[in-house]
C-alpha cells in the first residue's frame, strides 16, 4: 500500500475572512465523549474547514477534500 502524499503549502490555508463558516454544519467524532476537547470539522464548498472546539474565536484550517482523504487514510493507516 503506497503512502499518501503530504500536502503541499497551499493545500492547507487559514480560512480568509470572507469564506462565510454561518451556516457551516460542524460535526465531531463520537469518540470525543461530550467534552469540549477535540477538532471539528465542516464541510465548505470544495474544501473541509478544522477548526478547534476549546477555541472557537480562531480562523479553522482549510483542507482541500483530496488532503483531508489523505490525512484520515494515513491516521487509519497508522493507527492499524
Amino acid at each position: 500500500m503506497s503512502t499518501p502524499s503530504i500536502a503541499a503549502a497551499h493545500d492547507v490555508t487559514a480560512a480568509p475572512h470572507d469564506v462565510d463558516l454561518t451556516h457551516a454544519r460542524w460535526r465531531k467524532s463520537s469518540y470525543s465523549g461530550g467534552a469540549n476537547d477535540c477538532v471539528e470539522v465542516a464541510e465548505v464548498g470544495g474544501r473541509v474547514a478544522v477548526r478547534d472546539s476549546k477555541d472557537l474565536g480562531r480562523r479553522p484550517l482549510l483542507f482541500s477534500k483530496a488532503v483531508m482523504r489523505a490525512l484520515v487514510s494515513r491516521i487509519v493507516h497508522e493507527a492499524a
